[in-house]
C-alpha cells in the first residue's frame, strides 16, 4: 500500500526545507571564509541528487520515500570545480545567499498552507 499523500508532502517539504537550510550554512561558510589563504568554496552535490530524484519521480509518476532519500542526500558537500575556483567570490555569495532566502520564504509558506490544508481537513471542513 503506497504512504498516504499527505505524508509524502510534508516529507518532500521537509527534505526541500533540510536542503535549503544546509545551502545556506554552505554560503554562510563560504562568506565567513573568503579571507581564508587556500579556501576553495564549497558547494552541495545537488545538481547529481536531484537528476536522479527527477528521474524516480518521472519513473514512478510520483514521489515515494525512495526518491524522498534521494532528496535527504543533499547534505554532501564537495569544493567547487569550477574553472578559476579557489577564491572565494563574495558578490556570487551573496547573490547565492539571498536566492536561497527567497527559496526558503516559499518552502515556509508552502509548508504553511499545507498544514493549514491538514487542519482544515481534521476539522471536517469546519474553521
Amino acid at each position: 500500500m503506497p504512504p498516504p499523500i499527505e505524508a509524502l508532502t510534508t516529507a518532500a517539504l521537509s527534505a526541500a526545507l533540510d536542503a535549503a537550510a544546509r545551502q545556506h550554512a554552505v554560503t554562510a561558510t563560504n562568506i565567513a571564509n573568503a579571507g581564508s589563504a587556500g579556501f576553495a568554496p564549497l558547494r552541495l552535490a545537488f545538481d547529481e541528487h536531484m537528476a536522479a530524484a527527477r528521474a524516480a519521480l518521472h519513473e514512478r509518476g510520483g514521489l515515494d520515500p525512495a526518491a524522498l532519500e534521494i532528496l535527504r542526500g543533499l547534505r554532501e558537500v564537495v569544493p567547487e570545480a569550477a574553472e578559476g575556483a579557489g577564491a572565494v567570490r563574495l558578490d556570487v555569495e551573496m547573490a547565492q545567499l539571498a536566492r536561497n532566502a527567497v527559496h526558503f520564504q516559499a518552502l515556509t509558506q508552502g509548508v504553511a498552507r499545507h498544514l493549514s490544508i491538514l487542519a482544515l481537513a481534521a476539522a471536517d471542513g469546519r474553521r
